[in-house]
């Protein structure tokens, strides 16, 4: 991302912004419970934010740029607001690969 445009993030709508993610996403997984795909939580819990008011997109393709060029494509699961990522996961245990998907 462009340091230009992180420097215009305004952190306080981040946090307020997280918070609504995180108090959507305890409501579908008291739901939910475990052991379902992770596409199942993924639906649920674009519904859920969406029934909160909140602006989602789902799977959305993103290009990745670094000195003026793409180096890269990903899919984001979900973006907030057009300011916030989340990248679910739906597995026993953390490993390395979903920690370096949070960089």
């Amino acid at each position: 991302m462009d340091a230009d445009k992180m420097d215009r993030v305004d952190p306080e709508e981040i946090n307020s912004i997280t918070r609504r993610i995180i108090g959507c996403a305890f409501e579908v997984g008291t739901e939910l419970g475990i052991g379902y795909l992770e596409r199942i939580y993924e639906n649920a819990l674009v519904h859920e934010m969406r029934k909160q008011g909140l602006k989602v997109q789902q799977q959305v393709a993103l290009q990745v740029f670094y000195d003026g060029i793409v180096v890269g494509e990903f899919v984001a699961d979900i973006i907030v607001e057009g300011k916030v990522l989340v990248e679910l996961k739906s597995t026993p245990a953390i490993i390395e690969a979903h920690i370096a998907q949070c960089l």
